[in-house]
């Protein structure tokens, strides 16, 4: 039986002091034991935290004790342990970062709420263009069948992305999702104001999507990509089909590992027994970078590292320290 949970949340309001606010919240966060990262901002708060279900409950009670907090939705995920090793909470300008020359403001100006239900005849729907609002990496581990994948590492390259794309959206309905609704409520809204008139966005996001009784999760596939420990969740109840693709050999995966190179740390798709072939790292540059970090944690030396590439077709081209 779990006896842990993670709560997904956000709300947009406003908060006058983020710093004064963060430091309080911190303080009663880690005096109820709960760990995770929580951004405030003059906007709200957006968070992801983990803890005993006691905990959690606590912590719920309190935020809803809040009149500025009092209607906040968590999306709850039950779990074994901690999904995080500490407990963040930090002052930000944005609570999500779009960057945008003139802020979007979702309290006034943000795409139409689509349910779930409807979300899903949206999904079957020719002349609808789903429009993932998540980063390339999460995407690639999972999405929803038939959705566009903006090819972009970060949510404030969207903008660009979408008016360099222009001529797929232009005149169409346009449906965009991300993992708990939060990024839509801001980018629905950028979309309006950039001159696309029929916006809605999937209320609560696919975590949402994935927990409601109708939909079941039907036409995702793959896992969820999530920021914590756990790294993928499960979505589709009623089926389970894996889009990912090993980063050496294209063969079906869902296990991200970070790259070796610190000065890299690209996350890859790979299996166990390529992670290990290819020593944790995504190129033969970062395989023979200096500060490696499989090439030191295991401790191989200059022979063992040339072994290791010879048997992969490579050589020793950069001074190993």
């Amino acid at each position: 039986m779990s006896n842990y949970q993670v709560l997904l949340y956000y709300k947009y309001t406003t908060i006058d002091d983020p710093e004064l606010f963060a430091k309080q919240h911190l303080a009663f966060c880690n005096e109820i034991g709960l760990k995770g990262r929580i951004l405030v901002a003059k906007e709200g708060i957006n968070g992801t935290v983990s803890g005993t279900t006691e905990a959690t409950a606590l912590y719920v009670a309190h935020m809803h004790a809040d009149s500025r907090f009092h209607d906040m939705v968590f999306k709850i995920d039950e779990t074994d342990k901690h999904a995080f090793k500490k407990m963040h909470v930090r002052p930000r300008t944005e609570i999500v970062s779009l960057h945008l020359d003139h802020d979007v403001n979702p309290l006034e100006i943000t795409g139409n709420y689509m349910e779930p239900e409807e979300f899903r005849e949206a999904l079957k729907d020719p002349d609808t263009v789903i429009l993932d609002a998540r980063n390339d990496y999460e995407f690639d581990l999972g999405h929803f069948r038939g959705a566009v994948r903006p090819d972009i590492k970060a949510f404030r390259d969207l903008p660009e992305w979408v008016e360099e794309n222009r001529e797929q959206l232009d005149g169409k309905k346009i449906v965009t999702y991300c993992t708990g609704g939060i990024r839509c409520e801001k980018f629905s809204g950028w979309l309006k104001t950039a001159g696309f008139d029929d916006v809605s966005q999937l209320h609560g996001g696919i975590a949402t999507y994935g927990k409601n009784e109708n939909t079941k999760g039907d036409l995702w596939d793959g896992m969820m990509y999530v920021f914590d420990e756990r790294i993928s969740v499960p979505i589709n109840q009623v089926e389970h089909r894996i889009v990912g693709r090993d980063h050496f050999d294209g063969t079906p995966c869902e296990r991200y590992i970070n790259c070796a190179n610190p000065y890299c740390n690209k996350q890859i798709l790979a299996s166990v027994e390529n992670d290990e072939k290819y020593m944790h790292s995504c190129s033969h540059a970062c395989r023979v970078h200096p500060e490696n970090l499989y090439v030191k944690q295991n401790h191989l030396s200059k022979e063992d590292l040339e072994a290791r590439l010879a048997a992969i077709g490579e050589t020793l081209t950069e001074t190993i320290r």
